[in-house]
């Protein structure tokens, strides 16, 4: 892979990612479902640089901790650094801060697919 092997992203806490709108809980903080959503989309957007037009990445595995609560108004930046790269399957490292704290981490593996060849399974 050519471009840097990582790649990061922030969202800001708002109501509608709580735990308390999105079903997964009753409190008013980051939602483990918005963490996990947003360590995805570094690790996608991190594969999409070396890919063609035609390709894309799709999630396939997911295993993370979320190990403190983020209050709405707060910043997350979730960090997708590649581990490996076997054929169509690439391995990351994410990990998720609020500041310099850590705030959830944990390993992610997505596929390579064709986009038209992988929709046309539907």
């Amino acid at each position: 892979m050519s471009s840097p092997t990582y790649h990061e992203v922030c969202l800001t806490v708002t109501p509608a990612l709580t735990a308390a709108a999105m079903g997964s809980g009753d409190l008013n903080v980051l939602a483990t479902p918005a963490l996990v959503a947003l360590m995805e989309k570094a690790a996608m957007t991190a594969a999409a640089r070396n890919l063609p037009p035609s390709d894309t990445t799709v999630g396939a595995y997911i295993s993370t901790s979320h190990l403190k609560p983020t209050a709405v108004g707060h910043t997350v930046r979730a960090r997708a650094t590649i581990t490996a790269v076997e054929n169509r399957k690439i391995t990351f490292h994410v990990a998720a801060y609020e500041g310099d704290e850590l705030v959830g981490e944990g390993e992610h593996v997505r596929y390579v697919v064709n986009r038209e060849r992988f929709l046309s399974k539907l």
